[in-house]
């Protein structure tokens, strides 16, 4: 199944407390949703769990980034 990436604005403290979070097998429950409703609003079915991949170093524009394996679009 194809993966879409997802970027989500955030802020830089909430940035680096996902990150921690995710680096001690946490979950960020907010974000992770939030990941999931982009998928949705771009017209794609998530097939998975949104998986978190990282954060953007950008010193404005901080963003939390998520891969979310999508179902195929291709109709029998």
């Amino acid at each position: 199944m194809p993966l879409l990436r997802v970027h989500l604005d955030t802020d830089r403290t909430t940035a680096r407390r996902v990150l921690h979070l995710h680096q001690r097998g946490g979950v960020h429950h907010e974000s992770r949703e939030a990941a999931r409703d982009q998928v949705w609003r771009q017209g794609r079915t998530p097939a998975g769990d949104p998986l978190f991949v990282g954060i953007t170093n950008g010193r404005r524009n901080v963003q939390l980034l998520y891969d979310v394996e999508v179902h195929s679009d291709v109709v029998p």
